[in-house]
């Protein structure tokens, strides 16, 4: 597992975590655009900070994603947000149904350059590699300090998006993002039954710790080599009031860095799968709200955990 970074204040002008990818416009006929900002950059950027963690987004936009009224959300939690602007962003349609989530791709989504990366954020000592229509290129496997602690949302690497079609989920390979991961997120939903547990640890890096997610029915956690090992489960923290479980998944995976990198938000039962508490309380409560609305502050969360904790004695 993983070993969390020491806390503590970092430099003047350098971020605690820096969280990168392109935002979505996800379509929602309640929504008069007809679409929300949607995105695993936007998602765990807002969750990192209103847990306190000093936050820098690096968001990848098209004309109308840049003039979304969700950043303001972003900017009001104290994220300090950089815009890269995109000729074309990721645009999806989401339809539930009973055996699961059918997304549709209406736009493809240009690349996010490491070029755009200022020098201050480089330094920084816990990052998030959000991709979600995969925009982020290998290069930003080395953009990072080595000794930084990095998560991965590897279900934006697999996703093949063809203008109009239904999104085609891609078998799971080796990447180089994928190599410098040290914490891995991916739902079971997005990688076919067939591949196991051990064909997708020997593709991390060993050590790394993998998190494969099953909504409602909890997930799996292990750490990563030529084989699974010390597998556990961790159970849900069931939602009350379900609404849109978009973005629950990338919200988990910053709560569970944001734990790592600073122990003191579970008081430093990480050993006890506090973090993994902390996590899936963060994901309950994100369900319950449409788009960012759901993103929960630090009370909300508490009280949470604290249901979670008497749901399962």
């Amino acid at each position: 597992m993983t070993e969390p970074l020491r806390s503590g204040a970092p430099p003047a002008g350098v971020p605690s975590v820096v969280v990168v990818g392109a935002a979505s416009r996800d379509l929602a006929p309640d929504d008069p655009r007809g679409w929300r900002l949607g995105g695993g950059v936007t998602y765990a950027a807002l969750t990192t900070a209103r847990l306190g963690l000093q936050t820098a987004a690096l968001i990848g936009v098209d004309r109308d994603a840049a003039e979304a009224s969700e950043l303001s959300l972003l900017r009001a939690a104290g994220v300090e947000i950089s815009l890269v602007p995109l000729a074309h962003g990721p645009v999806f349609e989401n339809v539930e149904t009973t055996d699961g989530r059918r997304q549709f791709a209406f736009e493809r989504s240009d690349s996010v350059s490491v070029d755009a990366l200022s020098a201050a954020w480089r330094r920084a000592s816990a990052w998030i590699l959000a991709p979600v229509a995969d925009e982020l290129p290998d290069e930003w496997a080395a953009a990072m300090p080595s000794e930084a602690i990095v998560a991965l949302g590897w279900q934006g690497l697999l996703r093949e998006l063809v203008v109009g079609a239904p999104v085609r989920q891609l078998s799971p390979g080796p990447s180089r993002l994928l190599a410098r991961a040290d914490i891995v997120g991916l739902s079971r939903d997005d990688v076919d039954p067939s591949v196991g547990l051990d064909d997708l640890s020997r593709l991390l890096r060993p050590g790394a710790t993998l998190v494969l997610t099953q909504g409602d029915r909890g997930g799996i956690v292990l750490e990563a080599g030529d084989r699974a090992r010390n597998l556990r489960r961790y159970r849900a923290v069931p939602s009350t009031q379900p609404v849109d479980p978009t973005g629950a998944g990338d919200a988990f995976l910053a709560a569970l860095l944001a734990a790592r990198t600073q122990p003191k938000l579970v008081g430093g039962r990480i050993g006890q799968g506090f973090d993994l508490l902390l996590a899936a309380a963060v994901a309950s409560l994100v369900a319950e709200g449409p788009g960012l609305g759901g993103v929960p502050d630090r009370s909300a969360i508490r009280r949470r955990m604290s249901e979670g904790r008497a749901a399962g004695r």
